[in-house]
């Protein structure tokens, strides 16, 4: 019983947020044999959409980072994920929202299930 008592002991003292926020802290180092990778990008200039379709046109998927311009300029923001969305539908990829200030953005032949909330 003593072995179950400690595994379903709750933990006191864990820094929950402070957990979540080094999950991914790791060495910086290259993953050479891997074939595409999720990378975390901000959306703030005009630049960072070249970047962006380049990155996804490399295979790789996208974590975007929309907060910056969602709480500076509404019709900037519009204006560049307009941009990005027309690039990634050329080149058959897929787009969408997954949080307030987050969008999701894959290559080709890997789509994103999307799913309306019950009302």
């Amino acid at each position: 019983m003593a072995f179950l008592d400690k595994v379903l002991k709750k933990e006191e003292g864990i820094d929950i947020e402070d957990f979540l926020n080094n999950l991914d802290v790791e060495d910086e180092t290259l993953y050479e044999d891997a074939d595409a990778f999720v990378k975390p990008l901000t959306l703030e200039k005009q630049e960072d959409v070249a970047l962006v379709l380049n990155e996804t046109k490399a295979g790789n998927i996208i974590l975007l980072n929309i907060e910056f311009l969602s709480k500076r300029n509404a019709i900037k923001l519009k204006e560049l994920v307009s941009e990005i969305k027309t690039g990634i539908e050329g080149i058959d990829g897929d787009i969408a929202r997954i949080s307030q200030d987050r969008v999701l953005i894959t290559p080709s032949k890997v789509k994103i299930i999307k799913k309306k909330e019950d009302q």
